[in-house]
């Protein structure tokens, strides 16, 4: 399944295509990958086409900073109001974010140098490090789920318990740890919305109506989601989503990405390890295998 054209789908030339290529040593050439994200789009891009894949780009999501409507600023005061017992972050530029924000900075460093730092994978640890702090506990899954899982296993009843949110409002974490009588701050560094570009989505969803894509790697699960939500919201989402079963090799970076793919009822491969660089290589190994069976 080498789909080494786009058929009647007009490709602009902005999507970034490379031209053909048919080097032994580049197993992706003649495939088509369409990238979803926005952050490291162009980065991830060009790790597909030094593989010699033909690259579209359509951005499925935007990620809007909070500082400036308030909302952050707000929040931060909350925070420093009172002692904090656990603070948590979820994402490394989430929590990186809240940090360089005017409104954070130092006084918020100097406020949770007491409290148990908790971080969901290795980048939300990096963060915590960058600031000069030092986390207690850091999920090996790198999922919100076993974050929550490890604080109700400890007495939280009276604890005062900051949570960097990741766009995702994350209120059934939130309602647990409130039932188990803990006191929750969250702290919303920024939200998602449509992508500024969506002329360039909606050519991707059509390129895979059309057959013209040949995987879907996806970074993160809002991206994933929100592919979906727009074609369904386009009144092609019963299409779309026929167009991936079995034609398009779809592979997600962990199983918090998977999500949305796996409640759609479709199929998809992880890399063992939650990495972007081990996601690429899964689709450079595996591709050409799913696009020989039958």
């Amino acid at each position: 399944m080498i789909h080494s054209c786009i058929s009647d789908v007009e490709v602009p030339s902005e999507w970034g295509m490379c031209d053909d290529m048919a080097v032994s040593d580049q197993p992706l050439s003649g495939y088509t990958v369409g990238i979803t994200a926005e952050r490291k789009a162009a980065e991830i891009g060009a790790l597909f086409e030094r593989r010699g894949a033909r690259v579209l780009f359509g951005a499925s999501m935007h990620t809007v900073p909070l500082p400036e409507d308030g909302e952050l600023a707000a929040a931060t005061e909350e925070v420093l109001a009172k002692p904090v017992d656990v603070a948590v972050a979820t994402t490394g530029v989430g929590f990186r974010g809240w940090i360089e924000a005017p409104c954070a900075g130092e006084r918020v460093v100097e406020h949770l140098r007491s409290a148990s730092l908790l971080a969901r994978g290795a980048k939300a640890c990096g963060a915590i490090r960058g600031a000069g702090l030092s986390e207690e506990w850091t999920s090996p899954s790198e999922e919100s789920a076993e974050i929550l899982d490890y604080l109700l296993e400890r007495e939280v009843e009276g604890k005062r318990i900051v949570l960097q949110v990741h766009g995702d409002p994350m209120l059934r974490f939130r309602e647990r740890l409130a039932e188990a009588g803990a006191e929750v701050v969250p702290v919303a560094v920024y939200r998602w919305t449509d992508p500024v570009d969506l002329d360039a989505l909606d050519r991707l969803i059509d390129a895979v109506i059309g057959g013209c894509v040949d995987a879907l790697p996806f970074t993160s699960a809002p991206a994933a989601a929100n592919l979906l939500g727009r074609a369904d919201r386009t009144g092609r989402g019963t299409e779309f989503r026929n167009a991936l079963r079995g034609r398009v090799f779809l592979a997600c970076v962990g199983s918090v990405t998977a999500a949305p793919i796996l409640a759609a009822g479709l199929d998809c491969a992880m890399p063992e390890r939650p990495r972007t660089g081990a996601l690429v290589r899964l689709v450079a190994e595996e591709l050409p295998r799913f696009s020989r069976q039958p």
